[in-house]
C-alpha cells in the first residue's frame, strides 16, 4: 500500500484593515470561492493595538477592534510604525516561514512596505522570499524617507492587486501596483470593500495561485517535484466551491508576460 502524503500547504499572512480584526478579515474573505486558497494556510492576526476611536464596523461585526499603526489626515506622518514593523517581523520569525502576504486597506498598504523592505536587505534577512502578495485597496507610504527606501526597487515578488471603482484608495491602490513587476491588476465596480468576483475573476486567481504552488512545488529541495515536499497541485484537487450569490462584474488586467 502507497504511504499516504500529508500536504503541506503554503502559509499566508493576512494583514486586516483599519480599526476592524483578523476574523473581520477572515469574514471578508469567506465570500470568495474557497477553492482560490484551497492549498494555503492562512493566519489572521490581530493588530498590535487597539483601535484609538471609533471602528467604521461597529454594529455590523463585534469587537474587539485593532489598528497597526496610526497617521495624520494627509497620510504623511506615522505613529508606533516602527514598532509595529517589529512586531511582524518577530511573528513573521517565529510563526514563519511564511510564503505571501495579504492585507486589505491598512494591512495592504503595510504587506507591500514589509515587502520593500524584505526587497532591500532591512528586515528579515534570514527569511525565505515571499512569493506572492494579495492586495485589496492598498496603497503606497507618502512619506519620502519610507518611499525612498521601500520602494526603490521593482519587487519581483507574484501580486495580484484589487481596485475599486468607488474605492476612495482607487489611484493610491493603481499606484502601489507599480512597485511591482507583472502585477496582476482585477477592478470591480465597488468601493473600499472586499468584493465579490464572479467567474472569471475566480477563474483568473485559481490560475495565478495554481502556477505559485507549482513554482513552489518544483523549487523545494533544489529540484523538480519530489515527494518529500509535495504540494498537491492535480487539477482534480481544486475543487470547485460554492457559487458567490450576485457577484461583482471586475475587470481584470493581465500584465504582459
Amino acid at each position: 500500500m502507497e504511504e499516504m502524503i500529508e500536504e503541506k500547504k503554503m502559509k499566508i499572512l493576512c494583514l486586516h484593515g483599519f480599526r476592524t480584526s483578523g476574523n473581520f478579515l477572515r469574514k471578508q474573505l469567506s465570500k470568495w470561492d474557497p477553492s482560490i486558497f484551497v492549498h494555503f494556510e492562512m493566519e489572521f492576526p490581530d493588530g498590535i493595538f487597539a483601535a484609538g476611536g471609533k471602528s467604521d464596523i461597529e454594529g455590523i461585526f463585534p469587537p474587539p477592534y485593532f489598528e497597526w499603526f496610526q497617521y495624520n489626515e494627509d497620510f504623511t506622518e506615522y505613529e508606533k510604525l516602527e514598532e509595529c514593523i517589529s512586531y511582524l517581523c518577530e511573528y513573521i520569525t517565529s510563526k514563519g516561514p511564511f510564503d505571501g502576504l495579504l492585507g486589505f486597506s491598512q494591512g495592504a498598504t503595510l504587506s507591500g512596505l514589509l515587502l520593500g523592505y524584505m526587497e532591500q536587505g532591512k528586515i528579515l534577512k534570514e527569511h525565505p522570499p515571499m512569493k506572492l502578495f494579495v492586495s485589496i485597496s492598498g496603497a503606497k507610504f507618502r512619506d519620502p524617507n519610507i518611499c525612498n527606501v521601500a520602494y526603490k526597487d521593482v519587487m519581483k515578488v507574484k501580486s495580484v492587486h484589487f481596485i475599486g471603482e468607488k474605492d476612495w484608495l482607487n489611484l493610491p491602490s493603481q499606484e502601489l501596483t507599480t512597485a511591482f513587476e507583472n502585477p496582476l491588476i482585477i477592478r470591480h465596480p465597488q468601493g473600499h470593500t472586499v468584493p465579490r468576483l464572479d467567474e472569471a475573476a475566480i477563474e483568473t486567481l485559481k490560475t495565478w495561485t495554481r502556477k505559485i504552488v507549482l513554482s513552489s512545488n518544483q523549487s523545494c529541495l533544489g529540484g523538480g517535484p519530489n515527494e518529500a515536499c509535495k504540494h498537491v497541485n492535480n487539477e482534480n484537487d481544486l475543487e470547485e466551491g460554492k457559487k458567490l450569490e450576485e457577484p461583482d462584474k471586475v475587470e481584470i488586467q493581465k500584465a504582459q508576460e
